[in-house]
């Protein structure tokens, strides 16, 4: 485990010293306010140790993360009936498009895209007031890493709810369609403030953890999820995970992962462990620009890709 310690210190000084570090979301104002000089990784092993460096304590506005979470949520609730209203393929267009919507009538085609993941918010609002679908949704996150410090950042929350016009034109896009059951106010009250989740790379790298160890938090000795359907969802994460760079993901890191807009990413190395990077500066396709290559930095290092040392 030397050998991982060295590795995790190195790639950390590696982009440290890397120039071009990415454009940080503008869209939403308390992210365009985040300083892109940072760069946080964590790594967590199913054996419960963890190796951290850069500004791994730092909490984040994780995004787009939640949408893991929240899946988990829903899919504990409904079961294999989420697939009749969201799909499992990869969407090919940006996240916060509303081209597929109309060409499919309002099924989004996965629940990492934000119209997916409106309609996970949707499936967990059910007999439930949106200020205690975000309690459970926080207690959840809290539960997973073993933190009950782990908060929704509420100036985060408040600058996603007054300039999510794109999102607000998505949910009512599906209203439309018959494809949410609660007002849109009420759905994305709810799916404004999981994106908020505040966590920094040691608490997200333990919140995934139970994605590495087949379904049970190895911290704790609890199941969270069945062993079949940790495959699942890690497998849903490789395929979408990254939005229309999900492919390019897959081919350089060869991992399950889902990033933020935030600058986060999490990432599940099957059997191993459970990674978190996190760089507020993004690429073209809204993924975190040296989180993705110091993941790729990783899976060359440790060999952990699925595809094969």
């Amino acid at each position: 485990m030397n050998e991982l310690r060295a590795i995790v210190d190195d790639i950390q000084r590696l982009i440290a010293g890397r120039e071009e570090r990415g454009k940080v979301a503008t869209y939403i104002p308390e992210l365009a306010a985040v300083d892109p000089a940072q760069f946080g990784i964590a790594v967590t092993t199913v054996d419960g140790r963890q190796y951290a460096a850069g500004e791994a304590d730092v909490p984040f506005s994780i995004q787009s993360v939640s949408k893991v979470f929240t899946l988990t949520l829903a899919l504990g609730m409904a079961g294999d009936r989420l697939w009749n209203r969201v799909g499992k393929e990869p969407s090919g267009t940006p996240f916060n498009s509303i081209v597929q919507l109309e060409r499919e009538q309002g099924k989004p085609r996965n629940p990492f895209i934000n119209a997916g993941a409106i309609v996970v918010a949707d499936t967990l609002l059910a007999n439930h007031q949106p200020k205690e679908t975000i309690g459970e949704i926080v207690q959840f996150a809290r539960f997973l890493a073993t933190d009950e410090s782990i908060v929704i950042d509420q100036k985060v929350a408040r600058s996603e709810q007054e300039t999510g016009f794109r999102n607000f034109a998505l949910a009512q896009f599906m209203r439309g369609f018959g494809k949410l059951d609660h007002p849109a106010e009420q759905v994305l009250g709810v799916y404004f403030h999981h994106c908020a989740l505040a966590m920094s790379c040691r608490q997200l790298s333990r919140a995934g953890l139970f994605l590495a160890a087949g379904g049970r938090n190895p911290m704790t000795g609890r199941t969270v999820v069945s062993g079949d359907r940790a495959r699942r969802i890690n497998a849903l994460m490789l395929m979408c995970g990254h939005y229309d760079g999900s492919g390019d993901f897959a081919y350089r890191v060869g991992l399950p992962g889902k990033s933020g807009v935030g600058g986060g990413i999490l990432v599940v190395a099957p059997g191993r462990a459970s990674i978190a990077v996190w760089s507020p500066g993004l690429n073209e396709n809204g993924n975190s620009l040296l989180g993705s290559q110091a993941l790729e930095m990783l899976a060359q290092r440790t060999g952990w890709s699925i595809f094969g040392p």
